[in-house]
């Protein structure tokens, strides 16, 4: 379950600056996300190749993973201890999991850490719903443990958008990409020596192809940073055009990046030794990919509705069903189609809107709610006292005669 890391680089005075007189040896949080990652990696390989380990059949069982995550989840305790922290009883992100009355951080830190195992396991197996459901308790919205490492922070931020993005929670997966993709585009040029630095860019990359199919499904721009923006309209710009049309073009696109984008899913049952030159590696990923595409074409109908409700405050009825070319009870359902289809059911049980362009009908009247982005100066400011800045330093520079 070791990492790869070189023990040998670590400071040595990294223990003896974190804990306190009397306390036990603790364990670099650092080192941690690379562990359990290391575990899940050697259930995947069970799963997806043949005869790795054939002779321990039982040793990486999916159920057997799954057990051992969450029996070190609940022997840390660590959800009790985040349930204090957001009460104020406990200081556990702030410490890394030390405490002041003495205590290793050992199994803490792996029960956190686990939990992010846990999510990554369900979302290779497709579960996104229980996958969100063991990262609960820790708030991603903040600062955590998990943000403490590079590779875990991005690692845990893909996953959790990803599971938001199957479950059709649009609007949380297109915020936090717009956050780790702008963190990234701010940091990254501090991590080119890291072994982690390919990495790094290839998940920007998977996540740029993410955040193209949410803001296609649904358009929802405001919620994206600028320089997130015009990053995305440069690398996926002709891309997203083409996949408002919901042509046989526009879904060869979605079905493109999704299979860029998309983790390596793998099966619950471990592969058949006994029929070796049978590849069943693929099913997981056509059975995502079949309801992904599936979920798309139900969208078809929703584009034409979304850009006739942008363009009047109050239509009736009949009206909106003659531009359509459809009759009224049809247009009704579609209706409740696009309400359906733009809310969904967040992790509390609470139903959530992702739509852009909201409506209610009144007798025979829609009436369109249209939610109105909120102008951003702050960042056009910031953009220009950095270039001013930087022309006051080239001035600076130049050696007058």
């Amino acid at each position: 379950m070791a990492g790869n890391y070189d023990y040998d680089e670590v400071p040595v005075n990294y223990e003896e600056s974190r804990r306190g007189p009397g306390q036990e040896l603790g364990y670099d949080p650092n080192f941690v996300p690379d562990s359990v990652k290391s575990f899940v990696v050697h259930l995947y390989r069970h799963i997806r190749e043949k005869n790795v380990y054939e002779q321990y059949d039982q040793a990486w069982s999916v159920y057997g993973v799954l057990n051992y995550l969450q029996a070190l989840v609940e022997k840390s305790v660590i959800i009790q201890i985040l349930e204090q922290e957001k009460e104020g009883l406990e200081q556990f992100t702030a410490t890394d999991g030390y405490d002041y009355s003495g205590g290793s951080n050992v199994l803490k830190v792996l029960g956190y850490f686990s939990m992010v195992g846990l999510l990554r396991v369900h979302c290779l197996l497709g579960d996104h719903h229980t996958g969100l459901k063991c990262l609960l308790p820790i708030d991603i919205s903040q600062q955590g443990v998990y943000t403490s490492v590079i590779g875990s922070h991005i690692t845990t931020i893909y996953h959790y958008g990803f599971a938001n993005l199957m479950l059709r929670r649009y609007v949380d997966a297109i915020r936090e990409f717009n956050k780790i993709l702008l963190y990234i585009y701010k940091t990254k040029q501090y991590h080119q020596k890291s072994p982690q630095y390919e990495q790094i860019l290839k998940k920007n990359e998977q996540m740029y192809a993410l955040l193209a199919i949410c803001l296609s499904l649904c358009p929802q721009v405001k919620l994206v940073e600028e320089t997130v923006n015009s990053q995305l309209r440069e690398k996926y710009g002709e891309k997203m055009i083409r996949m408002q049309r919901y042509d046989d073009e526009a879904f060869a696109i979605y079905d493109e990046l999704f299979s860029y984008a998309c983790p390596k899913f793998i099966t619950p049952s471990a592969p058949s030794f006994e029929e070796p030159l049978v590849n069943y590696n693929q099913d997981a990923y056509r059975l995502q990919l079949k309801l992904f595409l599936y979920e798309v074409k139900q969208q078809q109908l929703l584009s034409g509705v979304r850009t006739f409700l942008k363009v009047y405050s109050t239509i009736s009825l009949a009206k909106l069903a003659n531009y359509m070319e459809v009759d009224e009870p049809t247009l009704r359902t579609i209706l409740m189609t696009y309400k359906h289809k733009t809310h969904a059911v967040d992790s509390d049980g609470k139903i959530i809107s992702n739509a852009d362009v909201d409506f209610y009908v009144d007798d025979d009247m829609i009436h369109v709610v249209e939610s109105k982005p909120v102008k951003r100066y702050g960042d056009y400011f910031l953009r220009q006292i950095v270039k001013l800045e930087g022309v006051i330093n080239d001035m600076d520079r130049i050696k007058l005669e």
